[in-house]
């Protein structure tokens, strides 16, 4: 497959060939409509690779360009998108002045991931949040952990757990699929809940979430998807560099919870070649709640030294062909002082104590990404075409238990290759309709396995291989109606080993399973249509359908039967139904989405009566809402709030309703309680800005206690809390900046959701005190 690749780049190459005295060149400068020169603007001409960004003047250069009739792009985040046609004549120098106006509307984001195609938020009939550079700027002043920053910015998604483990952290109450660049990040076939925290926020340009199941990037999509986009170089300058220095710690309860963090980036364009690098350190000091205590060490963020370093280099072979390669490496191990001390729930928390962890430093000893990509625009019908090829290794270690006999650390080792073909050619159908049509294929192969550190196996190792082609159809009808609507079809085969299942410390385990091949096709679709012509109302409608298969390793090592070929392994088929809208009226912006979705079949675990977890097929049904607003007051004053609400219930008869005295509602491990946040942005003086962040989640309490006078995991009632945060940032000089962040302002001791579902004494934990970050960024 890679040398196939390498083949169709080289012969792209020599049909691009072209004498570069025969090209043109663009320069120019951007500015704001009182002067004001404007830097990181992205300039681009659509239909070709060729892109930059404007410098510290606001000046661009674009050359290499063939002559012809293009449409120059201008815009970034803040600013309203401007397209201008131009012809380049053979050999010409073309100057522009161009002035951006400033926009309040977020439908001018360029996002990729709703369709694998370049389009606005405006052109997308589906819900789809995106925290751009300046969103996860400010966050980060807070929190570096990028699991806090999501749940503190996006509605739907679920609240994190203050640990390394994102159980629990659902999207609109189902299986969220995590991205890097379009790579999986997710271990479906055994989820091991580490997925969300696999990258640093310094390697990330835009963070774009699609809510909602959806199929285009295949299994494990069923709540929808979280796909990184890695940073992107500045073309604006040969050379520039960043650097910056950050302490943190505790604010009130300080001894052993000092840290630091130490992150360096260098980027820039000489000639047609295009890079960034960075690398990012980062060890944190012991973890205290807001009376003081430390917290719980189990899969804590306390005492976790951090690296991530992050490569990308890009070359314009010309205006119409590219190449590009990425990767990025991530680790986090816990290197703690402090064991449990068990608390009872309901009453006081289980925190951590001085003593010595038995087995080997818990977290992920690494997860590499690579990818090779291929860009080609206006090829055979004017057909833009993408190819990559990715691979993902992942390996992580959980934490030392008596659970196995004799004791023992478990682990997941994933590895990933993956194909992605993707072509899209446009077409016109008379006066006033145009479209598109993107089609391609995916193949994937993804073994995953669960041994333990000593060689053990807890899940041997199962070979899953998916090959699946697709089509989307895009029609733009007199310009302000858009519909889409797609087909993809997955063709999917997991292969399992025979093997002897683990003895546990019960005495339980030890059967003989014989292995097998399981096989399934998965059909899904997709229609939606947004109506963008009035300013102060854009509905959208959509139906689509997402799969994801059960945790095949989580049933297989626990199975009773002994064939493989016996097992209930049905992927989960999600329909989901959605109507939304998004509103402009003078300051203020309003957007909201009221959805359903259902599956036939489900997936919710449950513990049965020895703690352990099940996995119940039972038909599920879950509807929500969410919405947004944001006041733009002055350039000076921005504030807005937004909410989100989910329930879902189980069909457990089977009757097509969900409300008879055998149904029930699904957990807390699924569907999160209602959830609030809100902010205020200060600008008080040009180089001065303060944020302050209110968040609120609510109660539920769904469940009775069960037999033994508890509650099982996932059904304690949750109580309601909130926490206000607060980031701040000084630009001193042109280049240097400084930086101060407050976790939990008010320093209080609170619980987060998790420590009331779990229902557990283990898991009855405080979430942080006041934490500080405080540091400065040099631009080189």
């Amino acid at each position: 497959m890679q040398k196939s690749l390498l083949l169709i780049l080289w012969l792209f190459v020599l049909s691009t060939g072209q004498a570069q005295s025969q090209n043109a060149a663009i320069s120019g400068k951007v500015t704001s409509p009182n002067g004001q020169s404007l830097e990181l603007l992205t300039v681009a001409l659509e239909g070709t690779v060729l892109g930059t960004n404007t410098n510290a003047a606001g000046e661009f250069t674009l050359s290499n360009i063939k002559p012809g009739n293009y449409t120059l792009r201008v815009g970034g985040v803040g600013y309203k998108a401007i397209r201008q046609p131009i012809n380049l004549n053979t050999g010409e120098n073309l100057n522009l002045n161009l002035t951006v106006q400033a926009s309040t509307s977020s439908l001018d984001e360029v996002v990729v991931s709703a369709s694998r195609s370049v389009e606005t938020l405006d052109e997308t009939p589906a819900s789809v949040h995106v925290l751009d550079s300046r969103t996860l700027q400010i966050q980060s002043q807070i929190s570096t952990d990028i699991s806090n920053i999501l749940a503190n910015t996006v509605p739907g998604l679920a609240l994190n757990s203050n640990t390394t483990s994102n159980v629990g952290q659902t999207l609109r109450g189902r299986n969220v699929l995590v991205m890097v660049d379009g790579i999986p990040q997710s271990t479906p076939l055994r989820n091991g809940s580490r997925d969300v925290r696999t990258i640093d926020p310094t390697a990330i340009e835009r963070v774009e979430v699609v809510k909602g199941a959806t199929a285009v990037y295949g299994n494990g999509a069923d709540g929808g998807l979280i796909n990184y986009i890695t940073k992107q170089p500045n073309t604006s300058k040969p050379f520039s560099a960043y650097t910056s220095l950050t302490g943190t710690g505790m604010l009130f309860h300080s001894d052993n919870t000092i840290g630091g963090r130490v992150s360096q980036q260098f980027t820039g364009k000489l000639e047609n070649f295009d890079y960034v690098a960075s690398g990012t350190y980062e060890k944190t000091g012991v973890m205290r709640d807001g009376e003081g205590e430390v917290i719980s060490p189990v899969y804590g963020l306390g005492e976790t030294k951090m690296y991530n370093g992050f490569a990308k280099a890009g070359y314009n072979l010309s205006s119409d062909h590219r190449v590009e390669a990425m990767y990025n490496y991530f680790g986090s191990r816990q290197e703690s002082d402090y064991v449990l001390q068990l608390g009872k729930y309901g009453e006081r928390p289980t925190t951590g104590v001085k003593g010595e962890v038995q087995g080997e430093p818990e977290g992920t000893k690494y997860n590499h990404n690579a990818q090779l990509r291929y860009i080609g625009k206006n090829l055979f019908l004017n057909t833009n075409l993408e190819l990559s090829t990715y691979l993902q290794s992942f390996y992580t270690v959980y934490g030392y238990t008596p659970y196995f006999e004799n004791g023992g650390q478990s682990t997941i080792k994933s590895r990933k290759n993956g194909v992605r073909l993707n072509l899209n050619t446009p077409f016109a159908l008379g006066s006033g309709v145009s479209g598109s049509i993107a089609y391609g294929a995916d193949y994937l192969n993804d073994v995953t396995s669960q041994p333990l550190v000593d060689g053990r196996t807890w899940v041997p190792e199962m070979d899953l291989k998916n090959l699946a082609p697709y089509a989307q159809l895009q029609l733009s009808i007199l310009q302000h109606l858009n519909f889409k609507a797609g087909y993809r079809f997955d063709n999917v085969s997991v292969t399992v080993d025979d093997f002897q299942q683990l003895v546990l410390a019960s005495g339980a385990g030890g059967e003989y399973v014989q292995g097998g091949k399981l096989k399934f096709d998965a059909n899904t679709f997709n229609v939606g249509l947004r109506y963008s012509a009035l300013e102060y109302f854009k509905p959208f409608v959509s139906y689509s359908q997402g799969f994801s298969m059960i945790d095949v390793g989580r049933y297989v090592r626990s199975a009773k039967e002994n064939f493989i070929s016996q097992m209930n392994l049905e992927p989960v088929i999600v329909n989901n139904y959605e109507a939304g809208f998004h509103s402009q009226l003078g300051i203020a912006s309003f957007s909201g989405a009221y959805f359903i979705s259902t599956s036939k079949l489900g997936a919710n675990l449950i513990a049965n009566e020895a703690g352990a977890y099940e996995i119940e097929r039972a038909p599920e049904r879950v509807e929500g809402f969410e919405a947004l607003v944001d006041l733009f007051l002055s350039n000076k004053i921005t504030l807005g709030a937004n909410a989100s609400y989910s329930q879902g219930r189980a069909d457990i008869n089977n009757n097509g309703e969900y409300n008879d005295n055998e149904d029930k509602a699904l957990t807390s491990l699924r569907i999160p309680p209602f959830k609030f946040t809100s902010y205020l942005n200060l600008k008080p003086r040009q180089n001065l800005n303060l944020n302050l962040q209110w968040i609120y989640s609510g109660e539920r309490d769904e469940f009775e206690k069960n037999a033994k006078g508890g509650y099982s995991s996932g059904e304690g009632p949750v109580k309601a809390f909130d926490v206000f945060n607060l980031a701040a940032s000084y630009q001193a000089t042109e280049k240097l900046s400084l930086n101060l962040g407050i976790e939990n302002v008010l320093d209080k001791a609170y619980y987060l959701p998790q420590a009331y579902w779990y229902g557990r004494d283990d898991n009855f934990t405080r979430a942080n005190g006041a934490r500080f970050q405080v540091g400065a960024s040099y631009k080189w």
